[in-house]
This record gives structure tokens, C-alpha cells and sequence, in this order.
């Protein structure tokens, strides 16, 4: 089967100038520019969410992984043609840009943030992939789709995680929050899903729970007022799992 991509390919890259083949220097110039807009896109997004891993770093990672593509394409001089591995190089960096976006996973008060982004860091490379093998509108599709996953399912998350916010109580110890906060939580027809107790590194009681409504009407700020009013609590904060 013939792609839309390889039949551009096949045109552009049999361009000459006398007997300069200048066709497939144009395509590497399409595939840096094309990688560069469109990681840039999706690092925007990012950057505008404040994330460590912004604009610069998506932009690094597409444009970095368009390059290696296009260096096991055309890299290699006409004797190693025959018994070359043209994929070879894009699995190692398929390892590579994993380990990179591990980096950006963080695990603080009880919870996992980053998830999102180490995706996106994920998608990127692929994205520059696609770009450094000459599937440009594979790239292009790929990148709406994304950035509609981003903005627009972002939403839908947010509304799904208003009715189940995940609640983080610093306490003292020896005193029954646990207690007072299952009658708060009945009381205000809410389940305690995944309640998790433990000790943070300061000695303080550390209770963590997901608090599942069941009326639309739940308001989660009058159960945090609630909760700090009971004996023994230090602080209620709110970690927002739909912010990634």
C-alpha cells in the first residue's frame, strides 16, 4: 500500500539541480521545520500548565528525534546500504526519551504528578519520528488528536474529578480524625474511598482519601471547613489528580 506521504516523498526527493540531488535535502528541511511546529504546539500546552517540562524541552525531544530518524535514513554512505537497520536507531530512542520522561513523574503528598507530561515527552519523539521518516500528515493527525486529548479532555477530567477529590488531612497523632472524618464524610453523603493513614517525616499523622459524592451538589469546600474544625487536624489540602 502507497501512502499520501510517500508519494510526496517520492516527488520532492526526486528533485535535481544538474546533477545535484537537492530533493531529499528538502525533505529533511520539511521534517526539522514540520517537527519543530508541531512539538512546539504541544510544548506550549504544557508550558502554559506551568510544568518543568515546557516549550524548550518538548521542542529538544521532537527535533532531537526527527534528526536520529533522518540520520538512519539517509546517514550512511551507499556500502552500508544493503545491511542497514533503518529502525534500529528509533527504538533506542524510543528507551532513551522513556527514561527522560521518568523524569518528570513526581511523587509528593500522597499522590502522582506528572504523569501527563511524561506522555507528552513520550508522544513527541514519536511525533519526530513520524516527521524524520517522512509521514507528515501521520505527524500532523497525530498532533491534533493530541492537543484535543490535552485541551478538550481536560474537561471532561476535571467535571469527573470534581465529584471525587482527593483529600489530604495532617493531623497529631493520638487523636480520632479518622473517626470524626467517616461521620463528616456520612453526614455529607459521601463515600471515603482508598483511605490510606501513615506517618509523614515530621512525626504527623498523614490520612489521604479519595471522597466520592453521591449528590451533584456536593461541595467539597464545606467539607474541608469541616474537617478543619476537628480536634487534632493541622491542615486540610486538596491535591487536584486531574492536573497532570
Amino acid at each position: 500500500m502507497i501512502t499520501i506521504d510517500q508519494i510526496i516523498a517520492e516527488k520532492i526527493g526526486g528533485w535535481y539541480i544538474g546533477e545535484w540531488p537537492i530533493g531529499n535535502f528538502f525533505l529533511c528541511m520539511i521534517a526539522m521545520i514540520l517537527s519543530l511546529l508541531l512539538c512546539g504546539l504541544i510544548g506550549i500546552e504544557r508550558e502554559r500548565r506551568g510544568r518543568s517540562a515546557g516549550l524548550r524541552t518538548h521542542l529538544l525531544v521532537g527535533m532531537g528525534s526527527c534528526l536520529i530518524m533522518i540520520v538512519s535514513i539517509y546517514g550512511f554512505p551507499r556500502a552500508f546500504q544493503e545491511r542497514r537497520d533503518v529502525a534500529r536507531l528509533a527504538a533506542g530512542i524510543i528507551t532513551g526519551v522513556g527514561f527522560l520522561g521518568a523524569g518528570a513523574i513526581i511523587y509528593r503528598n500522597s499522590g502522582i504528578k506528572g504523569l501527563t507530561t511524561a506522555a507528552t515527552i513520550w508522544i513527541v519523539m514519536a511525533i519526530g519520528l513520524a516527521c524524520g521518516s517522512m509521514n507528515f500528515i501521520l505527524a500532523i493527525g497525530a498532533t491534533l488528536f493530541i492537543l484535543i486529548v490535552l485541551v478538550v479532555f481536560r474537561k471532561v477530567e476535571t467535571r469527573i474529578n470534581k465529584r471525587s477529590p482527593l483529600v489530604i488531612i495532617k493531623s497529631k497523632d493520638n487523636y480520632p480524625v479518622v473517626a470524626k472524618l467517616i461521620m463528616i464524610a456520612e453526614d455529607m453523603d459521601c463515600a471515603v474511598n482508598e483511605l490510606q493513614v501513615g506517618h509523614a517525616d515530621s512525626g504527623e499523622l498523614e490520612i489521604t482519601f479519595y471522597a466520592l459524592s453521591h449528590t451533584s451538589d456536593f461541595d467539597v469546600s464545606e467539607l474541608i471547613k469541616r474537617l478543619q474544625a476537628v480536634e487534632g487536624v493541622i491542615y486540610v489540602s486538596l491535591l487536584n489528580s486531574h492536573k497532570a
